[in-house]
């Protein structure tokens, strides 16, 4: 791997509140009227739109457009794409330290589509040279000691594993389904957990119509408190003092894909701000309620 400030001379800069650690990644968007069927062709009702996309790079742009100190700890390939990707970050002013390009690797895709109601189907198609390694988290944790970590929790073991072991990080959060080889053992070493109802679901091995069960149930299995996001409804939290459903206003959705990462990186932004988890909660389910309005961008 190496650097990809080309070029450049880097400037320091201030500390991150919170370092954000996972896929970064294009997104390819079209708008089709509804689902393709098999062996037809279908046609988009929009021309497609290519952005920067990938859950730690959209929480750390959402946290970063609060105002709080963000940094990004990702690999791309060493191509158009991933220097895309770098002009994003940099333009958000989100610290690229440890966003590094990788030689022969290409940078990773994400094909969405999205029908009239807003709903989204993703299908990611990544180079496993991009994947985080363990020494490449090590090296960023320790050299940006973020007060907040936020990790995705489907990396590569080794990776997620430099996350627990790393001990200056004051809050450590979790997102989506564990890695399978890790299971349910990953969310113990967890302050929170946060995920969305079918990831609770497959989590629990059960769907819960409240949320607020599902988010009690998560939090019973280690971490601190649990967020379960449920869409249109709001989310729903469960810590030691309390379980609550916030519920979201009723909008016209354009696009909700994006819409957790909006979410999850408000959500610690507040956080990063000594808010308390329900306030947290209020202003993610706000800002994710606002994304959807405006199409995802």
């Amino acid at each position: 791997m190496k650097d990809q400030s080309p070029g450049q001379t880097r400037r320091p800069q201030p500390a991150p509140q919170v370092a954000f650690i996972g896929r970064a990644n294009i997104d390819i968007t079209v708008r089709v009227p509804q689902r393709p069927v098999a062996g037809r062709t279908m046609f988009a009702s929009a021309p497609a739109t290519t952005t920067a996309g990938g859950k730690s790079l959209n929480q750390a742009l959402a946290a970063r457009k609060t105002g709080v100190l963000t940094s990004l700890i990702s690999a791309a390939g060493d191509d158009p794409w991933g220097t895309f990707l770098h002009r994003a970050l940099t333009d958000a002013a989100v610290d690229v330290s440890f966003f590094q390009l990788v030689s022969a690797a290409s940078t990773g895709v994400a094909i969405i589509e999205v029908t009239p109601d807003g709903e989204n189907y993703i299908v990611l198609a990544r180079h496993p040279e991009t994947e985080l390694t363990g020494e490449h988290v090590h090296r960023g944790l320790q050299q940006l000691q973020a007060p907040i970590v936020v990790t995705q929790l489907d990396l590569q073991p080794d990776a997620v594993d430099a996350v627990f072991r790393h001990h200056r990080a004051q809050t450590i959060v979790g997102n989506l389904v564990p890695h399978p080889t890790l299971g349910r053992t990953a969310l113990v070493p967890l302050d929170l957990f946060v995920s969305n109802e079918a990831e609770a679901a497959a989590i629990l091995g059960r769907h819960h119509v409240d949320p607020s069960v599902a988010a009690e149930e998560l939090r019973k299995l280690g971490p601190r408190a649990a967020v379960v996001t449920a869409g249109a409804h709001g989310a729903a939290y469960s810590s030691p003092d309390h379980t609550a459903l916030i519920p979201a206003q009723h909008v016209n959705a354009l696009n909700t894909s994006g819409a957790g990462d909006a979410f999850l990186g408000t959500l610690v932004a507040q956080l990063a701000r000594q808010a308390p988890l329900p306030h947290a909660v209020v202003e993610g389910v706000a800002a994710a309620t606002t994304f959807v309005q405006i199409g995802g961008r």
